[in-house]
């Protein structure tokens, strides 16, 4: 497979699953606002920005700012809107191999997304947003062959799955006062049901972290995705005699932070919970990084064979 196709593949997996899990924290950010008075808005929406990597502007800063930012801002990087408009430029760039139904899907939902929403329809917003993503990542998963394509495309999403949570983990503690709901936050990433039926009670923070950190089965835990990473780049290159090799430096950022995560009593955790998401998202930047350099190098120069520097 071409590098620019194998990495227009992999940010498409990234950008679907950035709007996806943008849409689910702004949703709970916005509803701990609404029922929540006494949290100092400027504070969390400030707080917020910092948790999406995003530099909060000057000024008085409230619900509606944020979202303009991090919604419908077509120049920001970390907004909803952006990631729409780049994972369909990046179908573009891979239209040979990127199927006419997932191109439609693509190119309508860049086209339908809105420049502004109004308060009263923000939920809404945030819905459409996680059922377009939905449809995009139905599609591939249904009409795709498990080739390098589908695996370019499951490694970007896997990594980007990993960060987008340990981001919405991080929203716990958006204030020193306080920040959502355990029960909040599995219901924003439809865990509710899938915990409720593997520890049969209420949420607990223990509990609800340990879940959403290290549960093997449910697909948008830190420890699944990471896991799920780490098989796609060992099918796209095998270590010898079909064995995992060890070289592959993606493989082993992944593989240290999960080791990391798994055998932390998740007390420990919980101590220092912002701490322990920032390692997950750095772990996750450099692992994109290293795929990065390996398999997408931008400044690579042609050289004949035989040609002597």
């Amino acid at each position: 497979m071409l590098s620019r196709i194998a990495e227009a593949l992999f940010w498409i997996g990234r950008y679907i699953e950035r709007a996806d899990g943008t849409a689910r924290i702004l949703d709970v950010h916005l509803q701990l606002l609404l029922e929540d008075p006494w949290i100092e808005e400027d504070a969390a929406c400030r707080a917020l920005l910092s948790v999406m990597g995003t530099p909060s502007p000057r000024g008085d800063l409230g619900r509606e700012r944020v979202l303009e930012i991090l919604a419908v801002d077509r120049g920001e990087p970390a907004s909803i809107a952006y990631s729409l408009s780049a994972a369909r430029e990046n179908a573009r760039r891979a239209r040979e191999v990127v199927n006419t139904e997932l191109w439609e899907c693509l190119n309508t939902t860049r086209a339908m997304t809105p420049i502004a929403v109004p308060t009263e329809k923000v939920h809404e917003f945030f819905q459409w947003v996680r059922e377009r993503s939905a449809l995009a990542v139905g599609i591939i998963e249904s009409a795709t062959s498990r080739d390098d394509a589908w695996l370019f495309f499951t490694l970007g999403r896997s990594i980007e799955r990993a960060d987008m949570t340990a981001r919405l983990l991080a929203t716990r503690s958006l204030t020193d006062a306080s920040g959502p709901s355990w029960t909040t936050i599995l219901r924003s990433v439809g865990a509710n049901e899938a915990y409720l039926k593997t520890y049969r009670g209420m949420p607990s923070a223990r509990n609800a972290a340990e879940f959403l950190i290290l549960d093997r089965l449910f697909p948008r835990s830190i420890l699944y995705s990471v896991l799920r990473a780490e098989s796609c780049l060992r099918e796209i290159e095998p270590g010898p005699d079909g064995r995992v090799g060890f070289s592959d430096q993606a493989q082993r950022i992944l593989g240290q932070i999960r080791s990391e995560l798994e055998y932390r009593p998740i007390p420990e955790v919980l101590e220092s919970l912002t701490s322990w998401m920032e390692r997950v998202q750095v772990a996750t930047s450099a692992a994109s990084e290293a795929i990065r350099e390996r398999y997408f190098p931008s400044n690579a120069m042609p050289m004949w064979v035989g040609e002597t520097t």
